[in-house]
C-alpha cells in the first residue's frame, strides 16, 4: 500500500509537470510578453471608448490570465468604466485555469471563450442598463485630496523605489501606474494596504527573483520532452536514463518551493506586479516563473485528486476506478454544473485550476467547465474586494447568473442532442 502511493505521488509529479506544466509555462510566458506589449494601451482604449466599454471589457478578459482583467478593476472605481465593463471582463477571465485548458484541449478553449464573450456582452450591457453601478459608485467614500496626501506621505514607498531603481524606467522612483494616480485612494488601498509586491528584504524576494532564470531552463528542458511524449517517443530510454522522470518530478516540487516562496497559494497575481509586468521585461520573467509554478503546483494537486480517487474507488484496479468515476460523473453531471457554478463564487485561482484540470481528465463535464468558466473571476477581483467589498460582492453575484442558466442549458444539449 505504502508502494504504491509513493508511486502516485511521484508519477502524478512527472505526468502534471510534463503534460501540462511546460506547455503552461510556454503559453503563459507568450501572453506574458504580450501583455508586457500592450496591456497599458488597451486599458487607455477601453477609457476612451464609453460606448463599446463592455465589448472591449470582454475582449480584455479574454485575454488567458488575470493581468488584463485586473488593470479593469480600479477604473471603475475611478469613475472611468461602466459597472457592466466589470462584469462583462469578469465573466470572460478565466484566470490561469485558461493557460491549463489551452495546454491540453485548444478545441474546447475556444468554444468557452466563445460562449463565455456572448455571455459576457450580453450580461454587460444589461447591468448598465439597469444602472447598477451608478448607485454602488455613488456609495464609494472619498477622501479629500489634502486627507490623501496626509496618508501618502506616511505610507512605506521602499519596495517601490527598490524596484524602479533595478527597472531604470520609473519616474519620482515610482511605479508608473494604469488606470490610476500615485496617492490616490486607489494607490492606497492596492500599492500600501493590501498585499502588493514581496518585500526585497525577505529570502523569498531573494528566492523568486534568483531562481527564476533556473527554472525556465528546467521548463525549457520539460517542454522538449513534453512535445516528444506527444509523438509517443518513450522519454525514459534516451541518452540519459529515467531523464523524463527526473525532470518531471524536479519540475513540479521546484514548481511548490517557487510558489511556497512567493507566498501565493489561492491568488497568484497583485495589481501591482501586474504593473511591474507591464513595466519590466525582466518582471514579466520572474513574474510568469511564479505564475507558473503556482498553476503547476495545482495541477499536480488536481492529478493526486484524481489518481488517489481512481486507486481509492477502484480497490487498487485501475480499470474498475475509472469506470466508477465515469458512472458518477453521468449521474452527477446536473449537479456539477451548480458546483462549477460555486466554485467559481471563490476568488482566486486555485481551486478553479484544479476544477479544470479536472475536466481534463475526463471527471467534470463540459456543461461545468464552462459554468465555472463564466462564474469564476480569478485574481481580477482582488483589486475591486481592496477597494470596495460592495461592488465586490455584486459582480461575483451578478457573473453567477449566467454561468449557472448557460450551463443547465448547454448540460441539457449534452445530454438531449449529444453535442459538446
Amino acid at each position: 500500500m505504502f508502494k504504491d502511493i509513493i508511486e502516485i505521488v511521484l508519477v502524478s509529479a512527472e505526468n502534471s509537470f510534463l503534460q501540462v506544466g511546460v506547455f503552461v509555462g510556454a503559453v503563459l510566458l507568450l501572453f506574458g510578453y504580450i501583455d508586457y506589449k500592450n496591456s497599458g494601451a488597451f486599458v487607455r482604449k477601453i477609457e476612451q471608448s464609453k460606448k463599446l466599454q463592455p465589448v472591449l471589457g470582454a475582449a480584455l478578459g479574454l485575454t488567458p490570465g488575470c493581468g488584463g482583467a485586473i488593470f479593469v478593476m480600479p477604473l471603475f472605481v475611478k469613475g472611468k468604466v461602466s459597472f457592466g465593463t466589470v462584469v462583462a471582463t469578469l465573466i470572460a477571465t478565466m484566470g490561469d485555469s485558461a493557460f491549463v485548458i489551452i495546454s491540453t484541449l485548444p478545441l474546447h478553449y475556444i468554444l468557452v471563450s466563445i460562449l463565455s464573450f456572448i455571455a459576457a456582452i450580453i450580461t454587460g450591457y444589461i447591468v448598465d442598463y439597469y444602472k447598477i453601478g451608478d448607485k454602488l459608485l455613488n456609495n464609494i467614500k472619498k477622501l479629500s485630496e489634502h486627507d490623501l496626501k496626509d496618508i501618502h506621505e506616511k505610507v512605506d514607498h521602499m519596495t517601490q523605489s527598490y524596484e524602479c531603481k533595478n527597472m531604470n524606467s520609473c519616474k519620482l522612483d515610482l511605479i508608473s501606474h494604469i488606470g490610476h494616480d500615485e496617492g490616490d485612494e486607489v494607490d492606497l488601498a492596492l500599492h500600501h494596504n493590501a498585499k502588493g509586491h514581496q518585500d526585497f528584504n525577505t529570502l523569498g524576494y531573494r528566492f523568486t527573483h534568483k531562481g527564476f532564470s533556473f527554472y525556465w531552463l528546467i521548463i525549457s528542458i520539460g517542454l522538449i520532452l513534453g512535445i516528444m511524449l506527444l509523438f509517443q517517443i518513450d522519454i525514459n530510454t534516451l541518452f540519459v536514463p529515467r531523464l523524463g522522470t527526473v525532470i518531471g518530478i524536479a519540475g513540479t516540487f521546484f514548481s511548490i518551493i517557487l510558489m511556497i516562496m512567493g507566498k501565493k497559494f489561492i491568488q497568484d497575481d497583485t495589481h501591482e506586479e501586474a504593473e511591474l509586468k507591464v513595466m519590466s521585461l525582466k518582471e514579466t520573467l520572474i513574474h510568469s516563473a511564479q505564475e507558473t509554478a503556482f498553476v503547476s503546483t495545482w495541477v499536480y494537486v488536481a492529478y493526486l485528486i484524481y489518481e488517489f480517487s481512481i486507486f481509492g474507488l477502484g480497490g487498487g484496479n485501475y480499470a474498475a476506478g475509472e469506470t466508477i468515476i465515469t458512472e458518477l460523473m453521468t449521474s452527477a453531471g446536473l449537479m456539477a454544473v451548480i458546483v462549477g457554478a460555486l466554485i467559481g463564487l471563490i476568488p482566486g485561482c486555485g481551486p478553479q485550476v484544479i476544477f479544470v484540470t479536472l475536466f481534463t481528465k475526463g471527471m467534470v463535464p463540459f456543461a461545468a467547465l464552462l459554468s465555472n468558466a463564466i462564474s469564476q473571476d480569478g485574481d481580477a477581483l482582488f483589486p475591486l474586494l481592496a477597494i470596495d467589498r460592495k461592488s465586490s460582492l455584486w459582480a461575483t453575484i451578478i457573473t453567477t447568473i449566467p454561468a449557472i442558466i448557460l450551463g443547465l442549458i448547454v448540460y441539457y444539449m449534452e445530454l438531449k442532442i449529444g453535442i459538446f
